[in-house]
């Protein structure tokens, strides 16, 4: 079932051309916590297009953004330049734990008075007053 997941969606782990691509040129740097797995070019070549190498993630499920750490995050995007694997990374105190993202979700947050909230909205309380020109 898996690899019908991986020639159908791209959303599901890798495709299967990231695999090959991933075979071919990529070296494994590492895994982090939610079990997502790391790459580079192999021996850290530069891409000649990008000046830089080329450095991406491949997910333990559903391909999530949100679901890479802080440390791993900043090795991707060149902010750090070891991995948190080469290095003894410790969280910032305002790097906040991994929440998911539940946008399009039952469970997305939904502040009072949004339409889509369950039970009664609560009646105006006719505190607004409108702009007018001139006041």
């Amino acid at each position: 079932m898996k690899w019908l997941l991986q020639i159908f969606t791209w959303w599901n782990g890798q495709t299967l051309n990231t695999r090959f691509h991933t075979w071919r040129c990529g070296e494994f740097v590492g895994k982090d916590e939610f079990g997502n797995s790391y790459y580079r070019t192999k021996g850290g070549k530069i891409d000649p297009a990008l000046g830089y190498e080329r450095r991406w993630v491949i997910y333990a499920g559903e391909s999530e953004g949100s679901m890479t750490p802080p440390g791993w995050y900043g090795w991707l995007r060149h902010s750090a330049e070891l991995p948190p694997t080469a290095e003894t990374y410790v969280a910032r105190d305002w790097e906040k734990p991994h929440q998911p993202n539940l946008t399009g979700t039952t469970e997305a947050y939904r502040p009072q008075g949004s339409l889509l909230k369950a039970g009664v909205r609560p009646p105006a309380t006719g505190d607004y007053k409108a702009w007018t020109p001139g006041s």
